[in-house]
């Protein structure tokens, strides 16, 4: 098992700090980071924990899996590795885009 944990169903009242002394009540936490949406800046509602030790976040998962911490029911889990995202930008597409198959408009 991993040192990193998944933690999903965050409030979007809740802080970084609030879940780090929520999972500091289980182990010792080395980091935590609450995804945000890149244009809002909005919490996502969910977020990554990294304990210092699997002992650690295997009990942290145990303990708080299912736990309701500020008005909703946590999901703890091993986070799993990032896959890579194919980043395409408008300028990717040889075809000129939105199905018109290299043809011009007319």
């Amino acid at each position: 098992m991993e040192k990193k944990i998944y933690v999903g169903n965050i409030s979007f009242k809740a802080t970084e700090d609030d879940i780090r002394d929520l999972f500091s009540q289980v182990g010792e936490v080395e980091s935590v980071k609450i995804i945000t949406d890149a244009h809002t800046g909005q919490p996502k509602g969910f977020g990554f924990i990294e304990m210092s030790s699997k002992e650690d976040a295997t009990k942290a998962i145990s303990a708080l899996n299912g736990k309701i911490f500020m008005e909703r029911t946590l999901s703890v889990a091993e986070a799993r590795p990032q896959q890579s995202r194919d980043r395409r930008s408008f300028t990717d597409r040889k075809s000129g885009g939105f199905g018109n198959k290299g043809r011009r408009w007319r």
